[in-house]
């Protein structure tokens, strides 16, 4: 384990430094169409994978890429870390997330953020933030952008009972598109609230679309089932991958990370 210590502690440092890289390398992107932007967030998310890999042993499998529809779209994915938050804008022209408002006040970062037209959200405000949200994600959706967001609203703990929320059914409701389902097992090798890094394959899996046209009960009811059904098998697959490799499944990323 010192050494997967010392590998993760490597790879965070190179993490942090390689964002600066890219964001300084980006500079000229201020004064360039949106899709300029994308396309260095698509580099430093694909360099960061890549470090993951080679420094941490951190392998990545995508499966079901076929199964993306063009065009505008609803991208539903679980969420257990920060990696799913920068590996998924690298398989779509116009993504489009909905973050915390205070993201944009970063220096440069949070600039960015502006400049790429990301949603921001004041959680402290109530239900008339998330109506304007809401409004704002399927307007942007419908002009033909790719909405990834998180159903549960936050990152959840592997093992953690999920909790969707109403309001990803909301925006499903009002843009009338398709949604993609997208189950992965990452906070067994990019836990929350450690800066941990473990070896292994780490998979995400496109499942297969929802077309529009479901209420809002029936919608929650499908991809709550549909990704929580294959996020389970990703993370038992895992598991007995972790096992191989430790002789046991690192505490660190259990459910109590």
């Amino acid at each position: 384990m010192v050494s997967i210590f010392l590998r993760s502690l490597i790879y965070n440092v190179l993490f942090y430094l390689l964002l600066v890289f890219w964001m300084l390398v980006g500079i000229p992107t201020f004064v360039m169409p949106r899709w300029a932007i994308m396309n260095i967030a698509r580099y430093w998310a694909r360099s960061s994978i890549w470090l993951l890999r080679v420094i941490c042993g951190t392998k990545v499998e995508y499966r079901g890429l076929e199964k993306i529809p063009e065009g505008p779209l609803i991208v539903a994915s679980k969420h257990q870390s920060m990696w799913e938050t920068f590996a998924l804008l690298q398989f779509f022209n116009e993504p489009l997330f909905i973050l915390k408002r205070e993201l944009k006040w970063i220096p440069l970062f949070g600039w960015y953020l502006i400049k790429s037209d990301m949603i921001g959200i004041d959680r402290a405000a109530g239900g008339r933030s998330l109506l304007q949200m809401a409004r704002h994600a399927g307007e942007a959706v419908r002009r033909g952008r790719q909405l990834i967001i998180f159903p549960e609203g936050t990152r959840t703990a592997v093992d953690s009972p999920p909790q969707y929320k109403t309001g990803v059914a909301q925006i499903y409701v009002d843009c009338g598109v398709t949604c993609l389902p997208v189950a992965l097992n990452s906070g067994l090798f990019w836990p929350r609230r450690t800066f941990m890094r473990y070896p292994g394959t780490l998979v995400v899996e496109f499942l297969d679309p929802l077309p529009p046209g479901l209420s809002r009960r029936e919608f929650i009811a499908r991809i709550s089932t549909a990704i929580e059904e294959a996020s389970s098998r990703l993370i038992e697959a895992a598991r007995r991958e972790q096992a191989n490799l430790f002789g046991r499944v690192p505490n660190s990323a259990s459910a109590k990370a």
